[in-house]
């Protein structure tokens, strides 16, 4: 004799098997979309990469407009871009890499451009002003000083690396 206690009756089996089928389906689904949605998050940055942009004996005390090309990851696209520098030496003779993007709004500045602000960084959008270190002026619309790459010399060759903040300057 059977015991119907411990009987599980044919609507509970279908219902037991459809709904694990169902959950197994369903996870087989959202898995990957988890995945694809999670992966840019778990790679990480990659380490500063320094790209080469000069010979050390091209480095003038005269800021100098070097454009060079750095490998960029935008979630899963992978491009070279542009990027520039105003490389000189300053005053010690140290190198001194500056980001051409003002600190205000985001513009470019040029060297030596305008006659009544010689020897100084200029930002034509709002007339934003740095001295020759990259350095903001007092009273013009910049509230920091533009960023400096990192940088090493090896063999003579000048690379740089990310462009860091330098408000304590």
């Amino acid at each position: 004799m059977t015991d119907k206690k411990n009987q599980v009756s044919r609507r509970q089996f279908l219902n037991y098997t459809l709904t694990g089928v169902g959950g197994f389906m369903g996870a087989a689904l959202v898995a990957p979309m988890v995945g694809f949605a999670v992966d840019p998050l778990l790679k990480g940055e990659k380490d500063t990469d320094f790209v080469y942009v000069m010979d050390e004996n091209e480095i003038t005390n005269e800021p100098q407009r070097k454009t060079f090309k750095v490998d960029q990851v935008d979630g899963w696209y992978e491009s070279q871009v542009d990027r520039t520098a105003w490389v000189f030496r300053d005053e010690n003779g140290e190198i001194l890499a500056l980001s051409p993007v003002c600190t205000h709004l985001g513009c470019t500045v040029d060297w030596n451009s305008r006659e009544e602000f010689s020897n100084e960084f200029f930002c034509p959008c709002h007339d934003g002003r740095y001295d020759k270190n990259g350095v903001n002026i007092a009273d013009t619309p910049p509230t920091e000083p533009l960023h400096a790459y990192e940088y090493k010399v090896e063999d003579g060759k000048l690379y740089l690396g990310k462009a860091k903040s330098r408000k304590e300057a």
